[in-house]
């Protein structure tokens, strides 16, 4: 299939871009979602061609493409409510100032539009924050006018960042996930109808997300496949033995007490034949980008494992309906 098996370096941000797409390349991938908080600054990609010269000639060293750039750490810092865990997303001058910390994050995604453009990427992923997340559970009660404040909220934040990404002919795609304002089936169709379906506006179908809250990642993503612009490949295993539960009892990820991890490709329990299948029907020809978790397997064993993974389920939709040769003319 002409779809590109990709790697978010959302866990690889520890690496330099060579050290990256070496890596990359070694473990079979063809391109790369590029986490803004590692191999690239988006502050100079969106104004200096030298430097974007120098990240091309790099990944085209490699033979590698840039399919996407990964802004989730940025797009948090702009519409989540503060707490202490978003300094460690940010410049270290902004720490401990939601006033600051927002206002840089909100410049930082216009430049990560910028930078895509530059580097000739279509879609930028991410996440968008929420006012309204730590209110899932309704006690002390969680009224209505909250939540439609909270989504409304995000039609002001990203407005105007969603206007140049609109100058710049890049597309943004929302990883449905917990703590965003859509994590699930109906907050994702609700903040669609509250942008009114802007274009700009769009889904990272990752599945591992969804397994684990109890719904089926194929139904959604059959349902919103008109506004999947990316799709993330990421495999999660559930361990509901009685014990565990899907809140996951404030047990890091790996712990096998857990009632769900996020595992390697083809070690847990989504469907990804469906999802090739209905990506097919849909004619999506984007990439296919690995975004690799799991704390129980060496991350290049499991990331070369998953690529090739991939690659087999990668199949193309046929061209000739297997029953035509059931005729005697």
């Amino acid at each position: 299939m002409s779809r590109p098996v990709t790697l978010f370096t959302g866990q690889w941000a520890d690496l330099g871009l060579e050290d990256m797409c070496k890596l990359a390349k070694d473990m079979g991938y063809e391109g790369l979602e590029i986490a803004t908080w590692g191999q690239i600054n988006v502050r100079k990609a969106a104004t200096d061609k030298v430097y974007v010269e120098e990240v091309k000639q790099v990944l085209d060293k490699y033979g590698l493409s840039c399919d996407a750039l990964g802004a989730h750490l940025t797009g948090q810092c702009v519409g989540a409510l503060y707490d202490p865990r978003l300094d460690g997303f940010v410049p270290s001058e902004m720490v401990g100032d939601p006033k600051k910390i927002r206002l840089w994050a909100i410049e930082e995604m216009k430049d990560t539009a910028r930078a895509a453009k530059a580097l000739g990427c279509s879609v930028v992923t991410g996440f968008m924050g929420s006012a309204v997340w730590k209110y899932w559970y309704s006690f002390p009660q969680t009224t209505e006018q909250m939540i439609q404040d909270a989504f409304e909220e995000q039609v002001t934040l990203w407005g105007p960042i969603f206007d140049v990404f609109d100058e710049c002919g890049v597309r943004f795609a929302l990883e449905v996930h917990p703590t965003e304002i859509a994590f699930d089936y109906y907050t994702t169709k609700r903040l669609l109808e509250t942008f009114e379906y802007r274009k700009t506006l769009g889904i990272n179908f990752d599945p591992s997300h969804l397994i684990w809250q109890g719904m089926s990642p194929t139904v959604f993503l059959q349902d919103f496949i008109e506004s999947v612009y990316h799709v993330h490949m990421k495999d999660t295993k559930m361990n509901l033995d009685g014990r565990t539960g899907i809140l996951g009892s404030h047990l890091p990820f790996g712990d096998m007490r857990r009632g769900w991890n996020f595992v390697s490709l083809g070690h847990g329990d989504v469907d990804f034949d469906k999802i090739i299948r209905i990506l097919n029907e849909a004619n999506y020809n984007g990439p296919l980008s690995i975004e690799w978790e799991d704390s129980g397997m060496d991350r290049i064993y499991g990331a070369t494992e998953a690529c090739e993974f991939v690659k087999k389920i990668n199949f193309s939709p046929s061209t000739f309906a297997f029953d035509n040769a059931l005729k005697n003319d």
